[in-house]
């Protein structure tokens, strides 16, 4: 039997993305490549390695073959051990029942209550698998045990205007939390809760099961766990996150997150030795630029080949540009191959994508356009500012 783990994660990684748009036609949201050489689950798995949690369910649904195969046995984050690691955990069914999809975030967890419970925990960590952050998870059940909370929620300030988005925890002195309004139209605090949570084990499992109960609940931790404790007279605490975060479901924040690295400073430091962002080796050549080559304030990552113009972008591993081609503020995903005087501007192109020479693909300074998955975009093609250009050139 497994021995007793002090703490769990549990990592919600089975989400659509639909906001992302034809980046998420073939994979995950948390397998989408970010930042050249990682991907966005790559983040929250190295935060638990760094912050000494050892167990790690991963939570999958929606196509979730490439997110399995990367995670693998969790060896890039020190994840793969004998009792303990990082497990890979579908929706499944019992003898007798039907299969059942997950039907939200606390459902994910209420069908998954077995495998924490094998490891009996003291306190369960609820995770996103969409997020770019660096985080002392120890930090926040530290904060946690020290306040004597039922719960704790990690939540990070945001601009007024842009509170009316989230989900807020209304908060007294000292950091209870009294209240909580999802996206209100009239906020009375900008406390956006981070979709990160820190449960004592026993509570967690007592109000999934009251919640599954109920045939009228949406099975959701902001909308139906959180309001419920509340209403039961728990402690619930907000532990103040002060560090770079950014909720990468949309295309637009998803691109923003890539040009912060290229920022000088950057607001997440990925050079910090002390606090490593760990993926798996692609086991590339070194990246190669010609004697025609021109890379400016650019991230390039190993094996890439760069024959053309690179300028503010961030190239992943083996992209080809070709000679006379430009590329300007764009994010270049794996395996993706440039034609000769290709122009791109303001773009992201996912994996394995061909761009025929002399094609055009978005505008400085204009909207975000995509480029799916295996698509090939023919010699001379122009492609206007925010379209989306899936496989075989057929729109999105």
């Amino acid at each position: 039997m497994p021995q007793k783990k002090n703490c769990v994660a549990m990592l919600l990684a089975g989400g659509q993305g639909s906001r992302l748009g034809i980046l998420t036609q073939d994979v995950a949201k948390p397998a989408v490549p970010f930042g050249g050489k990682y991907r966005i689950i790559d983040f929250p798995l190295s935060n638990c390695s760094n912050s000494g949690i050892d167990t790690v369910g991963v939570l999958t649904q929606y196509k979730p073959m490439e997110l399995n195969s990367y995670i693998g046995s969790g060896a890039p984050w020190d994840l793969d051990m004998s009792y303990g690691g990082v497990y890979v955990l579908p929706p499944y069914s019992s003898k007798g029942e039907k299969g059942k999809w997950y039907s939200g975030t606390a459902n994910a967890i209420y069908q998954n209550l077995a495998f924490i419970k094998q490891f009996n925990p003291e306190y369960v960590l609820i995770l996103s698998g969409d997020h770019i952050y660096k985080c002392d998870y120890g930090e926040m059940i530290a904060h946690h045990i020290a306040h004597g909370a039922a719960l704790t929620v990690a939540v990070r300030q945001v601009p007024w205007e842009d509170a009316s988005r989230f989900g807020l925890m209304n908060t007294d002195a000292s950091n209870n939390i009294i209240e909580f309004e999802e996206k209100p139209a009239n906020p009375k605090s900008n406390n956006a809760s981070m979709g990160v949570y820190v449960f004592n084990w026993d509570k967690l499992r007592y109000y999934l099961e009251e919640d599954e109960k109920n045939p009228n609940s949406n099975n959701d931790f902001g909308k139906n766990i959180i309001p419920a404790m509340l209403a039961a007279g728990e402690r619930l605490s907000a532990y103040h996150f002060e560090g770079y975060w950014k909720d990468v479901g949309t295309i637009d924040s998803l691109w923003d997150a890539n040009m912060d690295l290229l920022k000088s400073p950057a607001p997440m430091d990925l050079h910090d030795r002390k606090w490593r962002i760990y993926a798996r080796n692609v086991g590339e050549p070194p990246h190669y630029a010609s004697a025609r080559g021109d890379i400016k304030d650019s991230l390039v990552t190993e094996g890439c080949e760069v024959y053309g113009k690179v300028v503010h972008s961030v190239l992943s591993a083996d992209v080809h540009i070709g000679e006379g081609a430009i590329v300007t503020d764009s994010v270049i995903m794996p395996h993706v191959v440039i034609g000769k005087n290709a122009v791109i501007h303001c773009a992201m192109i996912a994996e394995n994508a061909r761009i025929g020479e002399n094609a055009v693909i978005g505008e400085e300074n204009a909207t975000i356009t995509l480029v799916g998955s295996n698509t090939v975009v023919a010699d001379n093609a122009k492609i206007n500012p925010g379209e989306q250009l899936a496989q075989e050139g057929t729109d999105a």
